[in-house]
């Protein structure tokens, strides 16, 4: 065809290609800018929305280490337990859903299922339903079979032996963080390191998941805690705390030579798998959190600094006469009018006059200096951060009247950590050792001990034996009677202090203390009893926390196998050290062995033991291998066999003591 029709149609077409052309170039022209904007524009959140969409990553808890005792035995661990979590966007009905899993937990509160809706109703892509559920609970949620709500395991942590030790072990929370104690001070080392789990899901929303990485578990953490003393301890103070009617008590048993911290209870106590039942009064560290005036404890501190700068002999006469004394406008009471006292009378009879005069002498910048050597004023340990560092004035701001306070323990705040500490530094010849509870922590197999550190020197060797002499004597006919035990001389002191309520010294509320070692001429154990306001009979240091140091040192006597040091019977049955004794669990084997009085050894002679004193003359008994009984108190007055016989090891030797006679030097009253 030709003509104009022919032309019209031409340019139709090509108009109408034309057309198609620049509408198939602005198609081409949109899909590219709409690529440009996803690919470059868009890409970071597109590409995190198709992650959200086909996978999930969850943080996976490490296990934790375990907690022992020194011999091994378990004091806490992790055990599995299952956890529901929920991905939100893929619940279709928040409410109900919630409705559904309250139903199946079985204790949601009407505040709890409402914010559990609020959690299923966030864009997030991870929700926790509940932590750590029981068996049965999470059976009957994995009945319900809901999209979108699924169980990861994690670590709960486990107290087999319940309050055995809860202040010092703490406890921790859901997050698999520790919340107190040791599993708080510790928590880097115990916790490991956190793991990754990934979750991805297939077009048809099947999952299937993969680990991206592993968890690190954490090192196991060994104590110097012995359980079997440190149920002893928590057995005697829970009944001399219920027996006096006290509000409180602490008991620590230490070994004077190491530090290491071999039992310490506290009362009232708590159940660390059930924490959060308990109150903070119940979780409390009252051994290292918790002030007191120590009292009369502390005058061994005030008699160690009189004796190392030689300002007084262990027989020089101080007048306590009139029983009380008089420091400015105050007057201060003794509890009996003692008259002339030795220097040794006034600590075994605990006279605060006599204590006073010997605090006097030394002055406020000398008596300040040796309490900061032995401790006090100062956190003293590093495994508890809780510590509390206690209270000891600048000697510059002591006017007279504190000086005479502190020197018979008030006007000086410290804690039964502290006490224990400095008592201990007696014990082992003049070091200060510093307190531990961690003994060595164990990673990938390998075991790293904690060594014991030396904090400094308190008094020389001499000063120390001097000191131990006249501890003893406080036991043996002093104020510390209570805490006697057959066969074994113990040095120790007693401690009765006012206790400060709202800002004023109470009639009614005391401390009642006592801190010793046994035995006394190498000491296995340091141990210090305080108990809170004892309301029963009496408040005194001596028959209210004397006994629970009998019961609980008679108990490590027996546990390490220490043989009688005095009056031994033959034969002697002794356990062999570190076997458990007859108190422990009958599933435990005990061994003995038999010592015989009079065995074989080498015949030696015995010198003349006369003028000597008690303390002197056992030492060296002891080293000759020879047994002792002691008459009296003082120094040899007679001794029997007679000097100069030859007698077998083994054998023993009787000493009849008396007091000696000394010259007064009388101390004016202070006016």
């Amino acid at each position: 065809m030709s003509g104009p029709t022919s032309d019209n149609w031409r340019v139709t077409i090509r108009r109408r290609l034309f057309f198609a052309a620049a509408l198939f170039v602005l198609w081409a022209t949109g899909i590219q800018a709409r690529l440009v904007y996803l690919q470059v524009h868009r890409h970071a959140d597109l590409e995190a929305r198709a992650e959200n969409q086909s996978a999930r990553t969850i943080p996976v808890s490490a296990k934790r280490g375990d907690i022992l005792d020194r011999h091994g035995r378990v004091l806490a661990y992790s055990v599995e337990s299952e956890s529901v979590y929920a991905v939100p966007p893929d619940i279709d009905d928040p409410a109900k859903a919630a409705a559904a899993l309250c139903g199946a937990l079985g204790d949601c509160s009407p505040k709890d299922r409402e914010a559990l809706v609020t959690r299923l109703r966030q864009k997030r892509a991870f929700a926790y339903v509940r932590r750590q559920v029981s068996p049965e609970q999470a059976k009957r949620i994995a009945n319900l079979k809901l999209n979108g709500v699924d169980f990861m395991k994690e670590d709960r942590r486990f107290y087999p032996k319940r309050e055995l030790a809860a202040q010092v072990l703490g406890f921790v929370g859901v997050e698999n963080k520790g919340l107190a104690g040791l599993e708080s001070a510790y928590d880097s080392q115990i916790s490991g390191t956190q793991g990754k789990m990934l979750y991805e899901r297939d077009a048809r929303g099947h999952r299937f998941s993969r680990l991206e990485r592993p968890p690190t578990a954490g090192a196991t953490v060994e104590l110097t805690i012995d359980e079997y003393l440190q149920h002893i301890a928590e057995r005697e103070l829970r009944d001399a705390v219920s027996r006096n009617r006290a509000s409180a008590g602490t008991v620590v048993v230490m070994d004077p030579h190491t530090g290491e911290i071999l039992a310490l209870a506290n009362e009232p106590t708590f159940n660390p798998n059930v924490f959060a039942d308990s109150e903070p009064e119940q979780r409390r560290n009252r051994a290292v959190q918790d002030l007191y005036e120590p009292g009369s404890t502390f005058k061994v501190v005030t008699a160690s600094a009189a004796l190392e700068e030689h300002l007084f002999g262990v027989d020089q006469m101080i007048d306590a006469s009139g029983g009380r004394i008089k420091i400015g406008s105050r007057v201060i009471p003794d509890t009996h009018d003692y008259g002339v006292l030795s220097f040794t009378d006034v600590i075994v009879k605990s006279s605060n006059v006599g204590a006073i005069r010997i605090g006097l002498q030394l002055g406020a910048e000398r008596l300040g200096l040796y309490a900061r050597r032995f401790g006090f004023g100062r956190a003293l340990s590093p495994d508890f951060p809780s510590e509390t560092a206690g209270i000891l004035w600048d000697p510059a701001r002591l006017d007279t009247s504190a000086l005479a306070s502190m020197s018979m323990g008030y006007q000086v705040g410290v804690t039964p950590l502290q006490m224990v500490a400095a008592v201990s530094s007696v014990a082992n010849g003049g070091q200060l050792i510093q307190p531990r509870v961690v003994r060595a922590l164990i990673r990938e197999g390998k075991r790293h001990e904690v060594k014991p550190t030396v904090l400094g020197r308190t008094i020389d060797a001499e000063t120390s034996a001097t000191l131990t002499g006249i501890m003893e004597q406080v036991v043996e006919r002093g104020t510390a009677t209570y805490a006697q035990i057959d066969g074994y001389t113990i040095a120790g002191k007693t401690g009765t202090a006012h206790k400060l309520v709202n800002g004023r010294y109470s009639n009614t509320d005391y401390f009642a203390s006592f801190v010793g070692f046994l035995p006394s001429k190498d000491p296995v154990v340091a141990i210090i009893v305080v108990l809170d306001s004892p309301h029963a009979v009496g408040h005194f240091g001596g028959p209210i926390a004397g006994p629970v140091f009998q019961r609980i040192g008679q108990a490590a006597l027996r546990h390490f196998g220490v043989a009688p040091t005095l009056n031994a019977p033959s034969p002697v049955l002794v356990a062999r050290r570190g076997m458990p004794s007859d108190d422990r669990p009958t599933n435990i084997v005990r061994e003995a062995t038999i010592v015989p009085v009079g065995a074989p050894g080498s015949v030696q002679v015995l010198p003349d033991f006369r003028g000597l004193s008690a303390r002197e003359v056992v030492r060296t008994l002891t080293k000759m291998g020879l047994s002792v009984r002691l008459h009296g108190s003082g120094v040899v007055s007679a001794q029997a066999p007679p000097a100069g016989t030859s007698i077998d090891s083994g054998r023993t030797c009787d000493l009849w003591l008396e007091r000696a006679p000394v010259a007064v030097a009388s101390l004016a009253p202070e006016q």
